[in-house]
């Protein structure tokens, strides 16, 4: 593996993606703390100085979902406040609606229907945004203390120092504007980079709440902590280990189908006879149903804090749907169960697979072709669905779980912050993209006869040569790209410097 990691700088066009991927990676994250126009940075850095002081802030889940997907720029209300979220919205409602649409169904089957329907997710995108950058611009300048990651900011200063409907206009048009950005960053570094580049920024923003999460570690149990506190930190990292390591194995886990074809004999050529795989994975819907779940039982929440702020029965439900309430767990591993079921009976189509095996010529051993192998592999992944909203319940549940660990040797509970990494949306996330970046680059590899990180191949004296000679015509603008961003960083250390 280390040989495979070496090997990626002997391509050139292998390493010229990597640069290109890491020059935007340095993009979003400045984008992230270039504060918004009408907002007053130094309340906002005040705040967050405030919420270090007392070792993190108390709202938990909340805080960790909007890390997840603004990578901090909703809490610093930086160009990318909104982050990514409007266009994963937008895109997870354009794949339901194409799935019980026939319209759209038959559109992406069409040549060209699948660049339309991008076009319709884009245009959801800029919707999506606009109404969340509308609503976020109108909290903040009335009364950003009720946002959850702003409680308390009223007792630093004034967020918004001259409020008004043209400082909402011109936020909502900022935050739009950063986050159709963030959607061509995206874009550039699937087709210039090494993979999905939406999933790619999701995950730098998972990673760059990583140091705070070390800090808040060592300052809630090892500074002017007990030898247990040192040495539950020890088990926390080797059962962190533990905890990727089998996220790895299950979200790779498939079931295979063996499937057979029969035999064509065209001229002298006979086709078919072979045996092929159908996989189907064990975790098949992935972190949608998490996702899904946390969103739906924030609504609540958030109508009930918005409309009837003093009411008992709001207090109830808050202190019922909040992180650290068992029953919030329990609703939510429901709703994992249910939606698990909802995305693989909206997304995986056994009649339709059935239909173009019989086309093709191909069967499954044992079962007859048509409607016999359409209900055989319907209930074959109902059983696997099953056993993935398992998975997915356990992991959704781990982070409180561990939070609740150190109470065992009466040491308080753990902050969300540092938890996140322990499972949910933050984990499922980051292993999914990193195995997918990794099985990009070790194709890559292949192709050009190098070792990969499973598989070998062989060096050859003519790849080498070709590799040497694309080096030698490596492109300018990669060059004038860094030396770009060299400058802004610079600019940006100069900044951070003359501030009193």
């Amino acid at each position: 593996m280390i040989s495979a990691f070496a090997n990626t700088w002997k391509v050139a066009e292998l390493r010229e993606r990597i640069i290109y991927v890491l020059v935007m990676i340095v993009i979003v994250r400045l984008g992230v703390h270039i504060t918004l126009p009408g907002v007053d940075a130094g309340v906002i850095d005040q705040h967050m100085k405030n919420i270090a002081e007392k070792g993190g802030s108390n709202n938990g889940l909340l805080d960790t979902m909007a890390t997840i997907f603004s990578g901090g720029g909703l809490q610093k209300l930086g160009l990318f406040a909104l982050g990514i979220m409007p266009y994963i919205s937008a895109s997870i409602l354009m794949q339901l609606m194409t799935a019980v649409m026939p319209k759209l169904s038959k559109l992406s089957r069409e040549d060209g229907g699948r660049q339309k329907i991008n076009q319709y997710t884009r245009f959801i995108t800029i919707i999506i945004a606009i109404v969340q950058g509308g609503f976020l611009g109108r909290q903040i300048s009335s009364n950003p203390g009720s946002l959850p990651f702003f409680s308390g900011i009223a007792d630093v200063g004034k967020l918004v120092p001259n409020p008004g409907f043209t400082f909402i206009v011109i936020f909502t048009l900022t935050v739009v504007t950063g986050t159709l950005l963030l959607m061509w960053i995206g874009d550039q570094m699937t087709e210039k980079g090494i993979g999905n580049g939406t999933s790619i920024i999701i995950t730098i923003n998972i990673i760059s709440s990583l140091p705070t999460a070390l800090a808040l570690l060592w300052k809630s149990l090892i500074s002017g902590g007990t030898p247990a506190g040192a040495a539950f930190v020890v088990f926390l990292f080797a059962f962190l280990i533990f905890v990727v390591a089998a996220t790895i194995a299950i979200t790779q886990a498939q079931r295979r189908i063996a499937i057979q074809y029969a035999k064509r004999v065209v001229g002298r050529k006979q086709y078919g006879g072979q045996t092929q795989y159908l996989p189907l994975k064990l975790n098949y819907a992935n972190v949608m149903p998490i996702i899904f779940a946390t969103a739906i039982l924030g609504i609540p929440t958030m109508i009930a804090n918005q409309m009837f702020p003093s009411a008992s029965w709001a207090l109830t439900l808050n202190k019922v749907l909040s992180y650290d309430s068992i029953w919030y767990y329990v609703i939510a591993g429901i709703m994992i169960f249910f939606f698990s079921y909802f995305w693989v009976a909206t997304m995986f189509q056994p009649s339709e697979i059935s239909e173009n095996l019989k086309r093709s010529g191909g069967y499954i051993p044992g079962i007859r072709p048509g409607e016999p192998t359409a209900k055989f592999l319907d209930f074959t992944m109902t059983r696997l669905t099953f056993a993935g909203a398992i998975f997915l319940t356990i992991i959704f549940a781990m982070p409180f779980a561990v939070s609740q660990m150190p109470t065992l040797f009466s040491a308080d509970p753990l902050n969300p912050m540092i938890t996140g990494f322990f499972g949910g949306t933050s984990l499922l996330i980051m292993v999914g993209v990193i195995l997918d970046i990794m099985r990009q680059v070790e194709t890559q590899l292949l192709q050009r006869n190098y070792d990969g990180f499973l598989r070998q191949g062989k060096l050859k004296g003519a790849v080498d040569r070709r590799n040497k000679q694309l080096a030698a015509r490596s492109s300018n603008n990669m060059l004038y790209l860094i030396v770009v961003v060299a400058l802004l960083f610079i600019l940006g250390i100069v900044a951070l410097s003359m501030k009193p």
